[in-house]
């Protein structure tokens, strides 16, 4: 049983990412023409686009979007109740979890997208489209602590520095919330 939860787990989260990444994506107002931005947003679109009819964005937020992502996370604890066979689940308690999960997986999402732009650094040397698109998302992190760090004679350690401070916040939720 534990393979067929994997499996579950995995997809969700991932398809999660890819919702959340759009989000993020627009929020930051990269560029859209981008090949991974186009992947990101053909992805979603399906979904995303009948839900914006009905759901209008905030200034910036786009809540449908939002709404789609919480609607997967939720999707996923029924999913994983269904197979475990688990027992009932209240409403109220499948929105709280499906928000506890959505954060979770947006703090791990920004980990993940840290860790491929330094390592892109070392390897494309900017020649990959990607590389600018994750430039533009992470860069508003990174510049603030760049500014404060010292000098260490061209080694840029501010990704190591936001890297520490998300995984302090994930286990500070963890502590208070018991499921991260």
């Amino acid at each position: 049983m534990s393979s067929v939860q994997f499996l579950i787990d995995f997809v969700f989260n991932l398809y999660l990412m890819v919702v959340l990444l759009r989000l993020w994506l627009q929020f930051a107002r990269a560029d859209f023409y981008n090949p991974f931005s186009q992947f990101v947003v053909k992805a979603t679109q399906p979904v995303v686009a009948p839900l914006r009819r009905i759901i209008p964005s905030i200034g910036r937020l786009d809540t449908a979007t939002l709404v789609l992502a919480i609607l997967v996370a939720g999707l996923k604890i029924v999913a994983l109740n269904l197979v475990l066979g688990g027992v009932g689940l209240n409403i109220l308690s499948l929105v709280v979890v499906s928000l506890v999960i959505v954060l979770k997986e947006s703090l791990t999402l920004v980990m993940y997208v840290l860790i491929l732009r330094a390592i892109m650094s070392w390897v494309s040397q900017g020649r990959n489209p990607m590389e600018m698109v994750l430039g533009q998302l992470t860069e508003p992190m990174l510049a603030p602590i760049r500014k404060r760090m010292p000098d260490m004679g061209g080694l840029d350690l501010s990704v190591m520095v936001v890297i520490v401070l998300l995984l302090f916040i994930q286990k500070l939720l963890g502590d208070l919330f018991g499921i991260f």
